[in-house]
């Protein structure tokens, strides 16, 4: 073979190797994705839907999704869990805390991004928002530091506000952390009193509605849990009933209450499909951070927003 011959013999046979692995990259890109979404109502999937879009995972084009909903249930959670896991999916999102615990028992491989979960490193699902060192990351609710915030808001308000109610699950595993900074946050805005009002389960409202008719609180505060939120209703009639002005945690637990403050739920999944992509796209969950909300929404009645001081009006003397 000639010089010249074995030259271009040489060249073809390199461009040739070259290319196997940029098609095969490019084959890899385009190949349609899986993604099974985990939680116990399906209230986010449009949310989520929305985000995943936006960054362009179009379900039914390069992205298939498998909508997993325990429907109130979560004894279904660990047979979901596995049902999707056998489906071998490239990621697997969760909603809430419990949903990604169950989920986490279920696969050390797969990864897993969360959403909607108070404290992540408190209930165990990551030892640090920096490293979350496994398969899981995902995006935390900051619930904890906005306490403070939410007891000012309901003092900018409420007139003579000096008693404040917690409406608590004490078996939710962030729940002990929760009530000690709003005993905190109370002592430094010089309130005088926080009644911790436990419930369980819906069958114990009854005496939860007695005990704070009994002691008659200034304002209640609703910790953000699943036994709060399946009881929106319930919780929006009693005070309703009763005049209590309330504050929320979330604005889906808010039902004609009084007002809510937390992180902005689409901004909150939008930060989650972020995760999504990346992870998609070749990046480790031990190596991306657990994301902190950074858009935070005040979400009042109307005759409420008028009467917020340091929105520039002056402060109201009542609560319609």
């Amino acid at each position: 073979m000639s010089s010249i011959r074995r030259r271009e013999f040489i060249a073809l046979v390199g461009g040739a190797t070259a290319a196997w692995p940029l098609a095969a990259r490019a084959q890899q890109a385009d190949r349609m994705r899986r993604i099974g979404v985990l939680g116990n109502t399906s209230e986010s999937a449009e949310n989520l839907r929305q985000a995943l879009r936006e960054l362009g995972w179009v379900e039914g084009q390069n992205v298939t999704i498998e909508w997993r909903w325990a429907a109130g249930r979560p004894d279904q959670l660990p047979a979901l869990a596995a049902e999707l896991t056998g489906l071998h999916p490239d990621l697997i999102i969760t909603i809430t805390h419990r949903v990604a615990l169950v989920a986490k028992k279920t696969t050390a491989t797969i990864p897993i991004v969360f959403t909607s979960v108070n404290d992540p490193v408190g209930v165990g699902l990551v030892p640090s928002l920096a490293r979350p060192g496994s398969n899981l990351t995902g995006v935390s609710l900051q619930g904890l530091d906005l306490i403070g915030k939410r007891l000012q808001l309901l003092q900018e308000l409420v007139p003579r506000f000096a008693r404040v109610a917690y409406l608590t699950n004490p078996t939710e595993p962030y729940s002990p952390t929760y009530l000690s900074e709003v005993q905190a946050s109370a002592n430094l805005l010089g309130l005088t009193q926080v009644l911790s009002v436990e419930v369980r389960a819906t069958e114990e409202f009854a005496s939860a509605f007695a005990n704070l008719e009994r002691e008659r609180p200034d304002a209640l505060l609703v910790e953000p849990n699943s036994v709060n939120f399946e009881n929106r209703k319930r919780i929006a009639d009693f005070v309703s009933g009763h005049k209590l002005p309330d504050m929320y945690g979330e604005r889906r637990l808010m039902d004609r209450g009084l007002m809510s403050y937390g992180p902005n739920l689409s901004d909150h999944f939008r930060r989650a499909a972020v995760h999504v992509d990346k992870i998609l796209k070749g990046a480790k969950p031990a190596d991306l951070p657990v994301e902190q909300p950074t858009r935070f929404e005040l979400v009042p009645r109307q005759s409420v927003m008028l009467g917020l001081s340091w929105l520039g009006a002056a402060a109201c003397n009542t609560v319609t």
